[in-house]
């Protein structure tokens, strides 16, 4: 039986603030979404079976990382990702080239090699073309692929960020040539170009005339102030195809993630809610707050009475603190899948808002408490 083709469609908008409905083969994804990421192949401290029931309709995992460890001939052995790590859920890969600028211990960039870095690991010297990047993804049977880009550091310096802007979209065209024709699956496109009006304009009319499934927001979870990201969305908002999903690339905050909306962004991924369930800050709808702080010890209510989901409110901010303070494992696990799933929550709520057309309410309520 042939695989349902991948599809995208808008059903409400409110002004830029769009709900939508991404079709793949493996389950739809209603948008705006926000992907737990899992980068070696598990969201961390949490089960797959957990995840599905927090709302996520999509995961996110890394190009880079599985590559290093375990390889992805090893994956493929065991038919691909999805049975490897047991998802039944659509994944998106990233190609890596973040990781290659944010990891590496050493790393070249060559315009027709690609990416050639020492793993961060242990030092074991690997290459990164374009075509090498989507055959790995391919090879993981990614339901959406992203191509290979440079992704610079935050730089105020002109040429250098044009310079890796012709270089990103070199890449694309080399990205889509190597991806094929895999109408089941999605590649998507990165904007790139800084800070720079004209430079993240001219990149994104490039990527429109090569063609692609979606187009993502690159470059812009590396030290930029929120006011700053959300000047780069106002620049490009009225040019991303309306008929096309717009993702935001490794961000963020509520507080981020309602802005975007609001600038037309559909698609999420940040490692924030699962590290920071990790080191024992909860995001609540009445803002964020360290469960190990001693004022907690006497503390008998739940984390958030307005989290009602996977009846976490059953465990008192007394007990977290408890075993956080005493390095329990469960309290890495209860507080994680709390946060993954207000963040579900959230998006939850975004939706309902722009498909009753009160995102604007919203958004201003919750745009500087969360």
């Amino acid at each position: 039986m042939a695989l349902k083709d991948f599809a995208f469609k808008v059903l409400k908008k409110d002004k830029f603030a769009r709900c939508g409905l991404i079709e793949t083969h493996r389950g739809n994804i209603n948008t705006p979404a926000f992907m737990p990421v899992g980068t070696q192949a598990t969201v961390k401290a949490c089960t797959i079976d957990d995840i599905k029931k927090t709302g996520s309709e999509i995961i996110l995992s890394n190009t880079y990382h599985l590559m290093i460890r375990p390889g992805v001939d090893r994956i493929q052995s065991a038919g691909g990702l999805h049975n490897f790590m047991n998802c039944d859920l659509p994944i998106l890969t990233d190609s890596g080239g973040f990781q290659v600028m944010s990891l590496s211990k050493l790393n070249k960039i060559d315009r027709e090699k690609g990416a050639i870095f020492n793993s961060h690991v242990d030092g074991k010297k690997f290459f990164l073309s374009p075509e090498e990047s989507i055959r790995i993804q391919l090879g993981l049977n990614s339901d959406i692929v992203m191509i290979m880009d440079e992704c610079p550091r935050k730089s105020n310096d002109y040429e250098l960020i044009k310079k890796s802007m012709d270089l990103s979209l070199y890449w694309a065209e080399r990205s889509k040539k190597a991806f094929g024709k895999n109408p089941h699956k999605a590649l998507f496109g990165i904007v790139q170009g800084g800070l720079f009006k004209d430079l993240r304009i001219k990149s994104l009319s490039e990527l429109i005339k090569i063609g692609f499934d979606g187009y993502a927001m690159g470059g812009l979870a590396v030290g930029e102030s929120q006011n700053e990201m959300f000047n780069v969305l106002d620049d490009v908002k009225e040019y991303l195809p309306d008929e096309k999903p717009h993702y935001l690339m490794g961000v963020g905050t509520p507080s981020d993630i309602i802005g975007a909306v609001k600038r037309g962004i559909d698609m999420f991924d940040c490692v924030l809610p699962t590290r920071s369930g990790r080191t024992g800050l909860a995001f609540t709808w009445n803002g964020r707050l360290n469960i190990k702080n001693n004022k907690y010890q006497s503390d008998n209510t739940p984390l958030d009475p307005n989290c009602s989901n996977l009846n976490l409110n059953k465990y008192s901010k007394n007990y977290l603190n408890h075993l956080f303070n005493t390095n329990e494992i469960l309290a890495s696990m209860l507080l994680t899948l709390h946060n993954i799933n207000f963040y579900q929550e959230l998006m939850s709520s975004i939706r309902k808002n722009i498909s009753e057309g009160t995102f604007d309410q919203f958004h201003d309520k919750y745009i500087d408490k969360l």
